[in-house]
């Protein structure tokens, strides 16, 4: 009997499937927890606006704190360790939320903690997983690894608001926290079961440098790279401006539009079909129009596809706002994927967990600030009127791509660098292969 399960590419390599599971697991889960845990300030707490955008704020402050630090330590340790530690560390976290509220004792203030750390093992499962994708497959399967994991990604928010919906008005928001938990869970058995033996990072002759030193050896690598550098500039700056709209979206949804939770997760669900669809064209994409075009097109999309957020009337929104998650996810998606992919194709196996770190830093960094910012602009101009500054914000951060020669000229993912090491007291500063003539 012929086997009905895909013979090409990825689908035979064991490894890859594990990780994919995992990740699939735990995007469903996060996707019911990144609405119940708002809900949960909103609804049950009775939070203000500022109070629910600063709950945004406290859960990515990790990014601005650990991000650079945990590049070090990934490219010193285990990856793959690293990643189950951070799984069953944010489950254990999760859970303190329903036994709280069934005990009548969850406060704003427990929200902010468990925010918090479950952001810090955030911020070293990030760096370790884009790290390890490289080592775990081969190059010209990077691309392949990130499609597939985005497709899980954006089918884990199509279907995964509808049924956090769904749960908060079954179950209410803590107790629906308690599916993230379980999922992490679930994710960290799968890593577990991954076969493949990591090569030991290597140690340098003479020993292994200060923190500091190998801090700073992935910061210059990013901040001097003609690719990178636009690449950080224009992400930080359109999740800065994304976060100023999504930090107040849900007051302005639940308060202004009066929406359900249960039409919200709707929304979510049918805006995240774009997504999926960029996960599955995004090669295709690529390939017709080059790295440098696709990427932006996508930008000034999903920038200005924010503008029909505070454009939605009040008495009929749904359209409007259907229309620009549609639009938003389809466009993010795929600089997604072209982008991480450029990063983790370039950069040598020694310097993947700084770099990452570094491009987390810099483009993650800006999320607590711009929820800070939508929540200080929500609570004195308005929700409304906040909406449009975010968009505005978003549709102009194409410009660093735009103004970069490097980026903008760039029609394939040039070959992996050579690794420069460090001599005594400098700081290997790897430059990339030129930028191929747009035809």
């Amino acid at each position: 009997m012929r086997s009905v399960w895909p013979r090409a590419g990825l689908w035979r390599h064991g490894d890859f499937l594990r990780l994919w599971s995992a990740e699939t697991i735990s995007q469903f889960g996060t996707q019911v927890s990144q609405l119940a845990l708002p809900f949960v300030a909103i609804v049950v707490l009775d939070a203000s606006p500022f109070a629910v955008a600063a709950l945004g704020t406290v859960e990515f402050l990790p990014f601005l704190l650990f991000t650079l630090p945990a590049g070090v330590w990934v490219d010193r340790l285990p990856r793959r360790t690293i990643l189950i530690v951070a799984d069953y560390g944010r489950a254990l976290l999760l859970i303190t939320v329903p036994i709280a509220y069934a005990l009548d004792a969850l406060t704003l203030g427990q929200l902010y903690v468990v925010g918090f750390l479950v952001g810090t093992f955030t911020v070293f499962f990030d760096v370790s997983y884009q790290s390890y994708l490289p080592s775990l497959v081969e190059r010209g399967q990077i691309v392949e690894g990130n499609s597939k994991l985005e497709v899980s990604r954006t089918t884990a928010q199509i279907s995964g608001p509808g049924v956090a919906g769904g749960l908060i008005g079954l179950i209410t928001a803590p107790y629906a926290v308690l599916v993230d938990a379980i999922s992490f869970l679930a994710s960290g058995a799968f890593l577990t079961g991954i076969r493949k033996t990591e090569a030991k990072p290597a140690v340098p002759e003479g020993g292994r440098p200060r923190m500091r030193t190998e801090l700073w050896e992935g910061l210059q690598y990013v901040v001097r790279h003609p690719l990178l550098r636009p690449q950080a500039l224009c992400t930080g700056t359109s999740n800065f401006f994304s976060n100023v709209t999504f930090s107040i979206f849900l007051v302005y949804a639940v308060r202004t539009l009066e929406l359900s939770a249960g039409e919200v997760g709707i929304i979510f669900t049918l805006g995240g079909l774009g997504g999926l669809a960029g996960a599955l064209t995004s090669q295709r994409l690529t390939r017709r129009f080059g790295v440098g075009r696709t990427t932006i097109a996508t930008t000034f999309l999903f920038g200005s596809a924010t503008f029909l957020v505070p454009l939605a009337p009040q008495d009929f929104p749904h359209p409007f706002l259907v229309a620009s998650f549609l639009i938003s996810s389809f466009a993010i998606v795929i600089y997604n994927i072209t982008q991480v992919s450029l990063r983790q194709a370039i950069a040598p196996e020694r310097i993947q967990g700084r770099m990452n770190s570094v491009m987390r830093f810099l483009v993650w960094g800006t999320i607590p600030l711009g929820s800070l910012t939508g929540g200080a602009l929500g609570s004195t101009i308005g929700l409304r009127e906040t909406l449009f500054v975010g968009a505005a914000g978003g549709t102009l951060s194409a410009l660093p791509i735009l103004l970069s020669r490097a980026q903008r000229t760039l029609v394939e993912i040039p070959e992996v660098e050579p690794d420069l090491a460090p001599g005594p007291g400098d700081i290997a500063v790897v430059q990339p292969a030129p930028a191929t003539p747009d035809p």
